[in-house]
């Protein structure tokens, strides 16, 4: 699948919009596998965008105490961050590229440049629904300000590294049950709460919701 607008098919990964729920140690399975072929250059890059049944994940940084509740399944995920919940509703983006190769303005083997494109891949994907997605601080991840007050989390992030090949990606609340999110201290940060687009208003289709992630793609990765 090639992104609507993209002008160079060479340029850009390759695009899988997976159907149904899947398995999230499967989904970690075969990323390994990709990005093994990626680096062999076996395999062009990807990016996958899937829906897991509801699950909780902890990053290298996750506390044990911090899974409070064993609601839903639980794995060791091998990328950054914390505890972090997917689920239906949520739509996961699977980014593995190639870092040694400059992506658009992102400079090769930049770790930190290649986290805040995916931050301002999600700012521009809210843009089109016409919600301001903001960075925060200390907090990886997109924040939004809601009209009564309050920040509340839209969208995580979560990457690894392997020999330069990037996966993980990111997760953005479309429609998921809000109250999933409570088995955990999502992020490590109890003081904010999280939201969807759903939950601000904003009735989006999953698939609008691709749509617009496909469509902010090249305006941050190139292509």
């Amino acid at each position: 699948m090639i992104p609507p607008g993209s002008t160079d098919p060479q340029k850009i990964p390759e695009w899988e919009v997976r159907e149904g729920f899947t398995a999230y140690p499967d989904a970690l399975a075969e990323m390994e596998a990709r990005v093994a072929a990626i680096r062999a250059g076996t395999a062009p890059e990807a990016v996958w965008l899937v829906e897991h049944p509801p699950t909780y994940t902890a990053g290298t940084s996750a506390k044990p105490e911090e899974l409070i509740e064993h609601r839903f399944p639980h794995y060791a995920a091998g990328r950054g961050g914390q505890w972090t919940y997917h689920g239906p509703g949520q739509r996961t983006a699977y980014v593995m590229l190639d870092l040694t190769r400059a992506h658009g303005p992102v400079k090769p083997r930049d770790v930190r440049a290649y986290v805040q494109a995916l931050e301002e891949w999600m700012i521009r994907a809210l843009d089109r629904f016409n919600i301001r997605g903001e960075r925060r601080e200390g907090r990886v991840g997109i924040w939004v300000v809601k009209p009564g007050g309050g920040e509340f989390k839209i969208g995580a992030i979560g990457v690894r590294v392997t020999r330069w090949v990037s996966w993980h990606g990111i997760a953005l609340n479309v429609e998921p049950d809000l109250s999933h999110f409570g088995g955990i201290v999502p992020c490590g940060i109890a003081e904010h709460g999280v939201t969807s687009l759903h939950d601000l208003g904003v009735l989006a289709t999953m698939e609008e919701a691709d749509a617009a992630l496909m469509a902010a793609w090249g305006e941050v990765f190139g292509g």
